[in-house]
């Protein structure tokens, strides 16, 4: 993701921040926020996600996520139902209308993250994308220590 950064780097921070408003602005209009956004992708890469699931994927708290989607149900973008494994858990899949809106809003998104790719020449933006690839990897051998 073009957003990603170096674990404390203040400049980091601010600009994935100003990424993250950037994109929010953008969704207004499709009455979207951004975790509403990321949480109907994640479905609709990956549909019958439970809250927790999403919640870890979406790196919001269980409750924050409760709060998603009982909004997004509410709009009917998406539906829950019960699981058979456990009669507490609900499944979380898109509606129709959520498959519509996402697939919309993610062109919105694409178009931003596209027009900052472009603020680079291409060897630029293939150095830029190394660096992140290689932060990402070595984030990841830490995280598994």
């Amino acid at each position: 993701e073009i957003s990603a950064c170096l674990v404390g780097s203040e400049m980091c921070i601010r600009d994935r921040s100003q990424i993250e408003r950037v994109k929010s602005r953008a969704l207004r209009p499709l009455d979207l926020t951004l975790p509403q956004y990321v949480t109907l992708m994640m479905l609709k890469l990956e549909p019958e996600q439970t809250a927790a699931q999403l919640s870890r994927t979406v790196l919001v708290s269980t409750q924050t996520m409760a709060t998603i989607l009982k909004n997004l149900e509410r709009k009917g973008l998406i539906e829950r139902s019960h699981t058979d494994l456990h009669a507490r858990v609900l499944l979380n899949t898109l509606t129709k209308e959520g498959d519509k809106l996402v697939r919309k809003a993610d062109q919105v998104v694409a178009k931003i993250e596209q027009d900052l790719k472009e603020a680079f020449s291409p060897s630029e933006f293939e150095q830029f994308t190394a660096y992140l690839e290689r932060a990402q990897e070595h984030l990841a051998n830490i995280e598994h220590r």
